[in-house]
């Protein structure tokens, strides 16, 4: 006896489609350009293999049974399963990647990539967008690990033969602390011993191998660590900490008071951040020039940078 995945065939499940369309096995069978009994035959061996029956027989129209009912149901979310694949690897072929992952720093404005997002969807393409989240170093190895296709966020990139890297814009960072925070009355510019006393809020480096970065911390100073630029900043609005946020985030609450921007004896920070993507002697998928040409626009850019949420 046959077994239920190979008498479950794509031709087998159409043909159910069929006798439950038409109303009856002989109808089935002139539609199909079958002889009536071969077409019995085959259903008595899905019957067989499942061990159900699928058909009343009984009166004279084909009346599916409970269990031939569910069968009918999901073979027909099968069947257009299948069309989809179909219609997907018949599109990949013309250039479409499968899948195309954006690795996301922290800085990034989320409500921009997801707009992005959006438009991309929007034409139905065969390709299926992952976002991964990182931080910090753990941005560009997401790509030259190969996880990434494309990476937005990456400080300070200079392209290589293997890696292109295009400018977002420059991201000025400014030392900030709630208005109830010690610091904030505390006479500028910030002494660095001052500054030791206090905990300074750091976002973890999402790098899997090595150490990752650590930026703006002084030797022996408490630290509290979170997962995003986001985290950090709610973090500071809320007095748990001091440290060093992008301007474009943080100008907000700066302008409402929420944060008290302080100079201290370590110079400002601007970074050059940069979206960057792996080179290939194939040339670009059609899904990478999407984003790509997306990217040329100095509006997307700065949205990018900009266009954050409030925490």
């Amino acid at each position: 006896m046959q077994t239920a995945s190979q008498v479950l065939t794509p031709d087998a499940l159409q043909m159910l489609q069929t006798i439950a369309r038409t109303g009856s096995f002989a109808a089935a069978a002139r539609d199909l350009g079958m002889v009536p009994s071969a077409l019995t035959y085959r259903v008595r061996q899905m019957e067989d293999a499942l061990d159900v029956l699928l058909f009343d027989r009984s009166a004279r129209q084909a009346k599916p049974t409970p269990a031939g009912r569910e069968l009918l149901r999901e073979s027909e979310r099968l069947l257009q399963d299948l069309e989809a694949v179909a219609n997907r690897v018949k599109r990949v072929a013309t250039g479409w990647e499968p899948q195309f992952t954006i690795a996301i720093d922290s800085i990034i404005a989320k409500a921009t990539v997801m707009e992005l997002c959006d438009s991309f969807l929007a034409s139905q393409p065969p390709t299926r967008i992952r976002l991964r989240d990182e931080t910090l170093s753990g941005t560009l190895e997401a790509l030259t690990s190969g996880q990434a296709d494309l990476a937005l966020g990456v400080a300070d990139l200079v392209s290589t033969s293997t890696l292109q890297a295009l400018p977002l814009g420059d991201v000025r960072f400014v030392y900030a602390v709630a208005p109830h925070h010690p610091l904030a009355s505390a006479p500028e510019p910030l002494a660095d011993d001052l500054v030791r006393q206090h905990r300074a809020v750091a976002v973890a480096d999402t790098i899997s191998r090595g150490n990752g970065v650590t930026i703006g911390l002084l030797g022996g100073q408490d630290v509290l660590t979170v997962a995003t630029m986001q985290d950090k900043l709610d973090a500071q609005l809320r007095g748990l900490g001091c440290g060093s946020v992008p301007e474009c985030m943080a100008g907000p609450y700066i302008d409402s008071g929420r944060l008290v921007v302080k100079t201290t004896q370590q110079p400002a920070r601007s970074v050059r951040v940069n979206y960057a993507w792996r080179a290939s002697n194939h040339g670009a998928g059609r899904a990478l020039q999407w984003w790509l040409g997306q990217l040329q626009s100095a509006t997307t850019r700065s949205a990018l940078l900009e266009r954050h949420r409030g925490v």
